[in-house]
């Protein structure tokens, strides 16, 4: 059964179960799913349920509907679309397709380390470490006053944690490994993607793996690494030299570049949004 989650700023406000053939969504007490906000239009939307397909209609509002940050006047609802209605969220779920069609979309764009070249991904951990330890740096300077620096550039340099811990040989495809969200560090919030366009709109993949590689073989392959200070994506490989993945529009260039929340991520002809927990 189709539903619809009202929220605003985070905070889930109210659960609709869809089991009537029309909902009218507006800031008037006779709306189905009302939402009292004066940027809201008194009916400002419509959802028809066909069968087992669901449509949403903007009913001429004064500030339109959106569905994943993009306005509409017509829209085909699938699992996982956000709709916008002045400041609230309205998210769309449809449990009947989850299953099939997520496991889908994993096939086609979430690549196992066992299909991807070794050397590869062992180079694309390597960026993401060292740019990880460039904002390191960056911060500690911040923090630091000059003097405090020159002190501690006199003190004996601390042997690396592989030096002086005894630790197991770890494989690239033991990154690919996912972790309990329950027991994630809280230092850490968990991220997802969800993907903005093609035939998998509104599909979401939690980042729970330490390394996760994206893309298409052949045309173009990044991996996103998860990371005590953050999320990093890094190009793997591409069909054509120097076809780099955007974010926010721009080539990420061959460095690993840090994510933050809202980012919009495009590979392989596919936009993502980056959304932290």
């Amino acid at each position: 059964m189709a539903r619809l989650i009202l929220s605003l700023d985070n905070q889930v406000l109210a659960e609709y179960n869809m089991t009537k053939e029309r909902y009218t969504v507006g800031r008037l007490p006779d709306n189905d799913v009302r939402i009292d906000n004066p940027a809201v239009s008194g009916h400002h939307s419509l959802i028809i349920n066909i069968l087992n397909d669901s449509f949403l209609e903007d009913l001429n509002s004064t500030n339109g509907t959106y569905v994943n940050g993009k306005l509409i006047k017509k829209h085909a609802l699938q699992h996982g679309d956000v709709i916008t209605i002045g400041h609230h969220q309205l998210r769309f779920s449809d449990q009947q397709t989850t299953d099939t069609e997520q496991d889908e979309f994993e096939k086609t764009m979430v690549i196992p380390a066992g299909q991807q070249n070794a050397d590869q991904l062992a180079e694309a951990e390597q960026k993401a470490e060292e740019a990880a330890a460039a904002v390191s740096d960056a911060e500690a300077g911040v923090r630091l006053d000059p003097e405090d620096a020159a002190a501690l550039e006199d003190e004996p340099k601390a042997k690396p944690l592989a030096e002086s811990v005894a630790q197991e040989p770890v494989s690239h495809s033991e990154t690919q490994v996912g972790i309990d969200p329950n027991s994630a560090p809280n230092a850490l919030p968990l991220a997802k993607l969800q993907v903005l366009s093609g035939a998998f709109a509104g599909r979401e993949l939690e980042l729970t793996k330490a390394l996760t590689t994206l893309g298409r073989p052949g045309v173009q392959v990044a991996a996103i690494t998860r990371r005590a200070e953050g999320y990093y994506i890094v190009h793997v490989e591409s069909g054509t030299e120097g076809d780099f993945p955007l974010v926010n529009g721009q080539p990420i260039g061959p460095q690993a570049r840090k994510l933050t929340d809202n980012d919009v991520v495009q590979l392989a002809g596919v936009k993502m949004g980056f959304f932290v927990s």
